[in-house]
């Protein structure tokens, strides 16, 4: 066994376990430490399979933005977990459904690449040899080139998905007062303004 080949199945190992204990750990802040660390294993791959910039970006973002953002906000925010995993049988059927339907997908995929010759070709680009272009140019010329509307189609859907969790989380509380702008523009002398006529030996 070659050395690439033992640090290939050391970070899968490592990859998988803590990608099961990511849905399995009780405590969330526990499950966000084991993402990070399926993060750099998976960045480890990366690496093996030559997909350097894929590797620093799974770091960059992922890591050092997305996970620690998550375990902020599972630290910071007093969130009853005991009543979230209430409701959690009700929807495991549901769950199951979809992770079956994403197993058969990468199965057939995966089996289809591997016997089929013809649907290799069809689903793969060639690579140009590293002499003459960098991995990091080759996939930015595939991913602005071949696939620029799915691009421009998965920032859409993120776009809207940021939208859909801002205005889910927000919620306007009673005992907090608010500038009302359009209020204000509105207002008026006769509203904004209160003459009182005070007698003299009246005032303070």
């Amino acid at each position: 066994m070659g050395l690439q080949a033992l640090f290939f199945y050391i970070f899968a190992t490592v990859a998988i376990a803590s990608a099961l204990m990511v849905i399995s750990a009780k405590n969330p802040v526990h499950s966000v430490l084991f993402l990070i660390l399926t993060f750099f294993n998976a960045a480890g791959l990366f690496l093996l399979t030559g997909a350097e910039f894929l590797a620093m970006i799974l770091l960059v973002v992922y890591v050092g933005a997305v996970a620690v953002l998550f375990l902020f906000v599972v630290m910071m925010l007093d969130v009853d977990f005991a009543e979230l995993r209430s409701g959690v049988m009700r929807y495991a059927p549901i769950g199951l459904l979809v992770g079956i339907v994403l197993a058969v997908e990468l199965v057939v995929y995966v089996g289809g690449t591997a016997i089929s010759d013809t649907a290799k070709s069809a689903t793969s680009l060639p690579i140009p040899a590293l002499t003459e272009r960098t991995n990091t140019a080759a996939l930015g010329d595939v991913l602005y080139s071949n696939y620029i509307y799915f691009f421009q189609l998965s920032g859409l859907v993120l776009l809207v998905a940021m939208i859909g969790a801002i205005v889910l989380t927000l919620r306007h509380r009673t005992h907090v007062r608010r500038q009302d702008i359009s209020t204000q523009v509105a207002r008026s002398p006769e509203t904004a303004v209160k003459v009182v006529n005070v007698k003299p030996g009246q005032g303070i």
